[in-house]
Formats: C-alpha cells, structure tokens, sequence
C-alpha cells in the first residue's frame, strides 16, 4: 500500500539528501531519520525502501527519466519496479510528471546498453564481463539488484540453533537454517531483530551466511591465539571467540576507534571473555609487531570496495570507480604482508573481501604468494569439508548471491610452513 503524499514528500526529501553520495547512502539516511523525529516506523520503512530502491536502479531510471529529478526518479521506482499504474501514482505527480509517465514505463530495457539493464556503472559491468563471461556476468548483477535476507549468526557460546530456530518459529518469524553455515538463521522480511530478547540477550548477531562462512575457514580451535586483523564492528571477531568456546585469546585490531567502539556493547551482550579489542596506528603498529610470529590463526578482512555487498549497500556501485579499486589494491597488499607476520610456523592466514573483482582477490593473493615461498595455498573446500559444510569452489573459497544465496566474498586459505 502506497502512504499518505506528506510521506511520499519526505521521502523525495530524503533522496535528495541521500543522492550526492559524499558518504555511505546509510549513514545519510539515518541523519535525515536524526533530524526528523516525528516520523513513525511504518513511515521510515517506506522512505528507506525508496530510496535504497532508486539507487539499486539507479542507471536504468535515469535512462528512463532522462533529465531526473529525485521526484522523477521515485515515481520511476513506483511505476517502473513497483508496478503501480497512473491511477495509484496520481496522488503524488504534478502536471508534468503525469505527461512524462507513460514515457517512462514504455522504455524497452532491453534496447539499452547492457551496463543499464543491469542497472550498473559502465566500468563495473565491463570488469564483471572480463572476469565472468557476459552471461555469468549477467546473471550475478541481476541477483545483486535484489535486497538481500536477514541472516543470523547464533552466538553457540550461549545457545544452539535449534532452541533458537524452535523460539523464532513458535514467535510467528519466517525462519530457516541457512544451507551452508552450521550456524547461521535466515528470516524473511524486515523485523526489528535488534529489539528481540534474543539479540538483546546475546544470543543472535545479524551476520550475512558469507561472512559466517570466513570464519569457517579459519577454523580457530579452543585455546589458540588468534587475531582479526581489521576487525571494524566485530562480527567476525565475535564469530572467532564463539568458535573457540571463550577460550584463548581473540585481539581485535583496527585502526578506526568508531568501528571498535561499536563492538564493545556487542562484546558485551555476547558474555564472551576471550576477547580483547586493540586500536592500532596503521599495520605496522608497534602492538603488531611484539605478537610477530606468535599467532596461530589471523584473519584479515581486508578493506575493499564491497562490490560484493550491493545488495545491502547498492550505493557503493556508484561510489566506487577504477582509481578507488586501484587504490584499494595496494592497501590490500600491504595490510597482508604486515598481518603475516603475525603467523607462527603451521598457523593459518586468511585473506578475504567481500569483492568480485579479481584484482583485489586472486591477483593479490598471487602476488603475496610468489614473494613468500614460506607460505602454502590450502584448499578452501577441504577446509570447510572437515567440518561438514559442503561448498566446494576449489583452492579458493568463491561465494556470490546467485550460486550461494550470499553476499559476493572472496577468501584464501595460506598456512606458513616454515619461519
């Protein structure tokens, strides 16, 4: 059902604020939410549904609209991947808008570049082309215009997945075991999870199936010492420290104190003891180098352009360019070589993205291998077949929302084998 047209005007308010992208489309949107308070949830629900909808299809509206405005481009949205008719829309559209609307729904896709059908950046669909083929290409860029499920990581320190999954069930929520990850829930829909007893009683963390799946591979063990080496927010870190059933020790390293402090209320909630937050200067931070050699495990979720994630975050597409991925590669690169040095003859690195483009996967990977002879590819489907989790996508672990039904992710398994 359509709102109420002050709604429908707040949220035009809201795209306009949103569109200039010189920041996160999220974080923009929950400044305008900030800024006014009076609107109710089913109203937000509505406004955050445009506009993370106009920018999914982005490309393919302004082809539509031709010279858009952010009304234009709403009334697109509605008309165009809502489906809702002239009748419906009327109470929104000023004279000329109701002149350009039959334009706008008889634009024939198909005609148009294939960059546009698949409502993408030119530069992003031509690497996707080189990397994939244009009909795989084709096909995974279809799927990352599509919003993403909740999933849910159970905290297993605290529950199992099955009294979880029995609770949620029995509570009306649309709940499933995820296919791949032994511990992982999806649910359909949009609930307010973050106000759920369990989420509040540490039991759930929202977690895509994907990232879930990084830390398989990692496989801590009880015990060990192990480092997240960008950890941000903390979700893998958590991910770790359940995993190793609060033993041993967990460091969590970042360089942004915002992203750490925003795992400190999660560690809390999660009743884990063996983690321990650690703000760093850069990647040769002197904490860095007084655990050289002394790490069993460490993950390295590197910093990318979450080209893999645009599902939830569709404004990346349009944020990203040549020369960001470009940039991003060689931070990449040195933020692998400073974080294996951590890692103690027969312990395990693990670098991953939530990217799709080789040059910031494979290619670094490579090149780290050819100047380290001291560490070893380990296969990724052998890893994860150890623990009964039955993705096989060879030496490298490959995930993406058509095949897997995740976030695009990219992740290699390296063990050194001598000092």
């Amino acid at each position: 059902m359509l709102p109420d047209p002050l709604v429908f005007d707040a949220a035009i308010i809201a795209l306009r604020s949103v569109l200039p992208l010189d920041a996160p489309a999220d974080v923009l949107l929950s400044r305008y939410f900030r800024e006014n308070p009076l609107l109710g949830q089913r109203d937000r629900a509505f406004i955050a549904e445009l506009v993370f909808g106009v920018l999914r299809h982005l490309p393919s509206l302004e082809a539509a609209c031709g010279k858009a405005t952010p009304r234009l481009l709403a009334i697109a949205w509605l008309a165009r991947i809502e489906g809702n008719n002239s009748r419906q829309l009327a109470p929104y559209m000023t004279g000329p808008e109701s002149d350009l609307l039959p334009a706008i729904k008889a634009m024939r896709l198909a005609d148009q570049p294939l960059a546009v059908q698949w409502d993408l950046p030119e530069w992003l669909a031509s690497r996707l082309i080189d990397s994939y083929g244009e009909a795989e290409a084709g096909q995974l860029a279809r799927a990352l215009t599509q919003p993403a499920p909740l999933d849910l990581r159970v905290n297993t320190w605290l529950a199992g997945r099955d009294e979880v999954l029995a609770q949620l069930r029995a509570e009306g929520f649309a709940a499933e075991a995820t296919p791949w990850s032994p511990v992982g829930i999806r649910i359909q829909g949009r609930p307010a999870i973050n106000r759920h007893p369990l989420f509040e009683a540490g039991k759930i963390e929202v977690q895509d199936e994907g990232s879930q799946l990084l830390v398989a591979l990692l496989a801590p063990r009880r015990g060990e010492m192990v480092v997240d080496f960008c950890a941000g927010a903390g979700g893998k870190t958590l991910a770790i420290g359940a995993m190793m059933q609060s033993t041993g020790r967990v460091y969590a390293f970042d360089v942004g104190e915002k992203r750490l402090n925003r795992l400190k209320p999660r560690l809390k909630r999660s009743s884990l003891s063996n983690v321990t937050p650690q703000l760093i200067a850069h990647e040769n931070d002197s904490r860095i180098k007084r655990l050289a050699r002394k790490i069993d495990r460490v993950l390295v979720d590197a910093p990318c352009s979450g080209l893999g994630t645009l599902r939830r975050n569709p404004d990346l597409k349009l944020r990203q360019s040549p020369e960001s991925v470009a940039e991003l590669t060689h931070k990449q690169a040195a933020i692998l070589e400073s974080a294996a040095r951590l890692v103690k003859p027969g312990g395990r690195l693990v670098y991953a993205t939530c990217s799709l483009l080789p040059e910031e996967n494979e290619r670094i990977v490579e090149a780290f291998l050819t100047a380290h002879p001291e560490f070893n590819l380990q296969p990724a489907n052998a890893i994860l077949a150890q623990q009964q989790i039955g993705i096989d996508t060879g030496d490298w672990l490959r995930l993406d929302p058509v095949h897997h039904q995740t976030d695009g992710f990219f992740a290699a398994a390296l063990e050194r084998t001598s000092a």
